[in-house]
C-alpha cells in the first residue's frame, strides 16, 4: 500500500512538472470555461425562466453550478488524451518495466489532472464573481460544494483513463472523451430547469450523476434553481453526488487498471 501511494505521487509529480512546462495546456484549459460563463450569462441570461423570473442576474447564479460541474468533467478528455499520448510514445511500456505498483501510473495521472482542474476552478470562480455570481450559505458550505465538484471530476477522470488506454492516438482519445460528455452535461439540470423537460427526459436528467452534483452545489452555494423533485438524487443531492462518484471510481478504476495491464503488455 505504501509503495503504491509513493509511486502514485512520483508519477503525479512527473505529470505536474510536464504540465508546468507546457503552459498553453493550462491556458487553453482556462479559456473554454470562461467563454462558457460569458456566453451563457449574457446570451441566454434574459431568456431563461428560473424561479418564475427571467432576470439575467438570477440565471447567472443558477448557471454557475452547472458551469463548474461541466468544467471538472470536461477535463476528462484531457486526461484521456494525455494517457493515450504516453501510450503512443511508449512511455507506459517504460513504466511497466520498472518495479512499481501497477495502478500507480494511472492514479498519478488522475491526481495530477485533479490539481490542474482545481486551479481551473479557482480561476473560474473569480470570473463568476465578476459576472455577478455569489454564495449565500457561508464559506464552509461553499468549500464543501467545491469538494464535491472535484470529487466528481476525479471520478470522471477514470473514465477518461479507460478511454485513453482503449484508443490508438491522442486525437481519438480527445474525440472519444467529448462525445459522451455532451449528452451527460446537457441532459441534466446544469443549464435549464429540469422540470421544464418532457417527463421521460426529466427522469433521465434527475438520475444523472452530473445533475446530483449540480443540485448539491446549488443547495450549498445557496443559488436559485434547486429542483423540486420526488427523485431520490434530487432530494438528497449531497449523498447522491458522493455515492455516484464512489461507484464511478470503483467501476472505472478497476476497468482502467485491467486495461492498462493488457494494453501495455
Amino acid at each position: 500500500m505504501a509503495q503504491s501511494v509513493g509511486d502514485s505521487l512520483v508519477v503525479a509529480k512527473r505529470n505536474l512538472i510536464r504540465m508546468s512546462r507546457i503552459p498553453e495546456m493550462v491556458i487553453f484549459g482556462l479559456i473554454q470555461p470562461i467563454m462558457f460563463v460569458v456566453l451563457f450569462s449574457y446570451v441566454f441570461g434574459g431568456s431563461m425562466n428560473i424561479g418564475n423570473t427571467t432576470s439575467p442576474g438570477v440565471y447567472r447564479e443558477f448557471l454557475m453550478a452547472g458551469i463548474f460541474a461541466q468544467t471538472v468533467t470536461f477535463a476528462t478528455a484531457g486526461a484521456g488524451a494525455g494517457i493515450a499520448d504516453d501510450m503512443h510514445k511508449g512511455l507506459i511500456d517504460r513504466f511497466r518495466s520498472l518495479p512499481m505498483a501497477r495502478g500507480a501510473v494511472l492514479t498519478g495521472r488522475t491526481l495530477a489532472d485533479l490539481v490542474q482542474t482545481a486551479l481551473t476552478v479557482v480561476v473560474l470562480a473569480i470570473v463568476a464573481l465578476l459576472v455577478g455570481w455569489r454564495i449565500h450559505e457561508g464559506v464552509a458550505k461553499a468549500l464543501g460544494a467545491f469538494a464535491l465538484l472535484l470529487f466528481l471530476g476525479y471520478a470522471f477522470s477514470w473514465i477518461g483513463a479507460l478511454i485513453g488506454l482503449s484508443v490508438r492516438t491522442p486525437e481519438a482519445a480527445t474525440s472519444g472523451g467529448l462525445i459522451w460528455l455532451f449528452p451527460v452535461t446537457f441532459i441534466s439540470n446544469a443549464f435549464v430547469d429540469s422540470s421544464k423537460m418532457t417527463p421521460w427526459l426529466r427522469h433521465i436528467a434527475e438520475w444523472n450523476p452530473f445533475s446530483a452534483t449540480v443540485q448539491a452545489c446549488r443547495e450549498l452555494f445557496g443559488n436559485p434553481g434547486v429542483s423540486d423533485s420526488s427523485a431520490w438524487p434530487m432530494q438528497h443531492p449531497v449523498w447522491a453526488s458522493i455515492i455516484w462518484s464512489l461507484i464511478i471510481i470503483a467501476v472505472f478504476r478497476t476497468l482502467a487498471v485491467r486495461k492498462y495491464r493488457s494494453a501495455a503488455a
